[in-house]
């Protein structure tokens, strides 16, 4: 799968996110993560897909560049690079403008919301985060 819809999510930057070193705690960038995937899903997939499924992190590998601070302006650029089976692999990079602060490297798993099985998606709702295979 290639040419996928990138997602832009904004991130506001909390006086809780700060650490006792007066930047963001490691720890906020994996909340911003998976709120950033999950608004990825919940914006391109249909009610009804979102409404049957949801996404459980499998893992996560998180590259730091630069520290990021309160009043920073952050925007999560989040990228589904390929699903396969009921996982999704996705690509995120944080930035504060041109300057990347971290690049998140996770895989998700699908699961049906009523069985909490995992559960694979249909064709035509994973064609919709890739618009060249429509």
């Amino acid at each position: 799968m290639t040419e996928a819809r990138t997602h832009l999510y904004p991130i506001g930057v909390d006086p809780a996110d700060i650490d006792f070193m007066g930047h963001v705690n490691n720890a906020s960038y994996l909340k911003w993560v998976q709120a950033a995937v999950i608004d990825h899903w919940r914006t391109l997939a249909p009610a009804e897909a979102v409404a049957q499924h949801l996404w459980i992190a499998l893992k996560h590998e998180i590259t730091y560049r630069k520290p990021t601070f309160l009043g920073d302006d952050v925007i999560a650029t989040v990228l589904l690079e390929r699903v396969q089976g009921a996982r999704a692999f996705y690509e995120t990079i944080i930035k504060r403008g041109e300057e990347v602060l971290a690049e998140v490297k996770s895989s998700w798993c699908c699961v049906d919301a009523d069985t909490l099985r995992p559960a694979r998606l249909a064709r035509d709702i994973v064609q919709r985060f890739f618009p060249a295979e429509a």
